[in-house]
């Protein structure tokens, strides 16, 4: 299920992109400006919007830390901006001065592509913030860009309809004609496939097209075939030309929007259509899935962004403590680990984590000597607080030895509800994440139909049943 839970109308002209970090939302507009929000209630933060673009802001990105934000402009420039108190770092002039299409980190943050219209590509260096390598594309504008999980490369999709990876020094390593009417978006899951009999290495690529179509292709590497694209399967849900497509975190759903005014949600491995959103009134310019939250965000020509609440059970696997029962915690991935670290407000530690390559298993044997010795945390409240989520995170891995009722979980938190209420929608919620949702709309969290009345009322039947549930699971 996907569930309308919010409506950005803050820009004064169409929405061209959003971008999603781990607690924030970034939007731009034909209006010159980004604007940037807040995941836990959708206010928009202080500094925002931000202004210093003298045209159109076509694209924008977060570093994967979060702390830096991109924007790129019909004005031939990509400004960077301090995502924590909207300060401009930085504004990379595009060479030729030509209209920047779209930008983007690579996964460390070691680099920043920009395409224009011109054609050109260029990648920039983060930490001497010049210009590094630069190429260009054949016979179009360079409008679409994503890089492949590891850093090693990325691929750019042009409006003559070529796909075209590069390595990380900007050597083109193959080109593909993959939608005739031209490129308009392109994006690589986050999830490598995994090898198969072969040996062989492969990355999941989306593409979509003036065509109407949505194409999935696989990225393949062997020492003796070198770099091939392999097509894989089309997908045709839309009846107009396809302006953005986004995967998932973990790679099994992709997102798109269209001229047809129309977004899809479909399940990747099967091309099989899970949801279609059809609530804005122009064309769907923009789509993103938030990378540890069950979110997702469509931008449109009719000024808004709508943000869509999906089902933990088609969102990302092993994000949140909820997932647990799905994946062991002795069995995650570093990216699971990852994911985690986000959740419990330690984004931060991302990097070091993964530098020392954390998984499931090595994070229930941290402690405080190896926080200190190994990973070199010096500060005793940052070493207190992870090992108070570790903590956390063991006695979960015993509590969810048997799965609480879905009927007992607040459908607003997806959390065991301690004190559950009855709102006018006939839903049982509990009270704070109800009283919450309430203060900042009037519509109810399951039917975004608006609610009659904001009384709330007691379900005692259900916390004396939650109360006897719970004693069971404590003999």
């Amino acid at each position: 299920m996907a569930t309308l839970i919010h409506t950005l109308r803050d820009h004064s002209d169409d929405v061209n992109y959003c971008a999603f970090s781990s607690s924030c939302l970034a939007t731009c507009s034909l209006d010159k400006t980004i604007r940037v929000y807040s995941l836990s209630n959708f206010t928009e933060l202080p500094y925002s919007p931000l202004k210093g673009h003298t045209y159109a802001v076509h694209c924008c990105c977060f570093s994967p830390s979060g702390l830096v934000l991109a924007s790129c402009s019909t004005d031939g420039t990509t400004a960077l901006w301090d995502a924590r108190d909207g300060r401009r770092l930085a504004v990379l002039e595009q060479p030729g001065a030509s209209p920047v299409r779209v930008c983007r980190f690579s996964p460390e943050a070691t680099y920043l592509v920009s395409g224009a219209a011109d054609g050109s590509v260029v990648l920039w260096n983060m930490q001497s913030l010049k210009l590094y390598r630069s190429g260009n594309v054949k016979g179009g504008s360079l409008v679409a860009c994503a890089f492949s999980p590891d850093g090693n490369f990325f691929v750019t999709g042009s409006s003559s309809g070529d796909l075209t990876i590069w390595d990380d020094k900007m050597r083109c390593l193959y080109n593909e004609k993959a939608h005739d009417l031209g490129v308009t978006c392109c994006d690589i899951s986050s999830h490598p496939v995994s090898d198969n009999e072969n040996g062989f290495k492969y990355f999941q690529v989306a593409s979509c097209g003036q065509d109407n179509q949505i194409k999935l292709w696989l990225i393949l590497f062997a020492d003796f075939l070198g770099v091939e694209l392999k097509y894989k399967c089309t997908l045709n849900g839309h009846s107009a030309p396809v302006l953005a497509c986004a995967f998932s975190c973990d790679g099994q759903m992709i997102v798109s929007g269209s001229v047809d005014k129309c977004v899809i949600i479909y399940e990747t491995s099967t091309g099989n259509t899970l949801h279609t959103l059809s609530q804005h009134t122009r064309y769907v310019t923009t789509c993103a899935f938030a990378p540890h939250s069950p979110l997702l965000a469509t931008g449109s020509m009719d000024k808004t962004v709508h943000i869509w609440q999906l089902d933990r059970r088609q969102s990302c696997a092993g994000d949140t403590v909820e997932n647990e029962s799905k994946v062991a915690v002795e069995d995650w991935s570093e990216d699971d680990v990852s994911a985690w670290l986000c959740a419990q407000d330690l984004a931060d530690f991302v990097g070091l984590f993964k530098m020392n390559n954390i998984d499931g298993k090595e994070l229930l044997n941290l402690t405080k000597e190896s926080l200190t010795n190994e990973l070199k945390i010096e500060s005793l409240g940052q070493r207190s607080k992870i090992l108070q989520k570790i903590e956390e995170l063991r006695m979960t891995m015993i509590s969810v030895s048997v799965p609480v009722p879905d009927e007992f979980l607040c459908p607003i938190t997806r959390e065991l509800m301690n004190d559950p209420v009855i709102a006018t929608d006939g839903y049982s919620y509990e009270r704070e994440a109800m009283e919450n949702w309430i203060s900042n709309r009037r519509s109810s969290p399951m039917t975004n139909l608006p609610l009659h009345s904001l009384m709330l009322t007691p379900n005692r039947t259900l916390k004396m049943a939650i109360s006897r549930w719970l004693e069971t699971q404590q003999k």
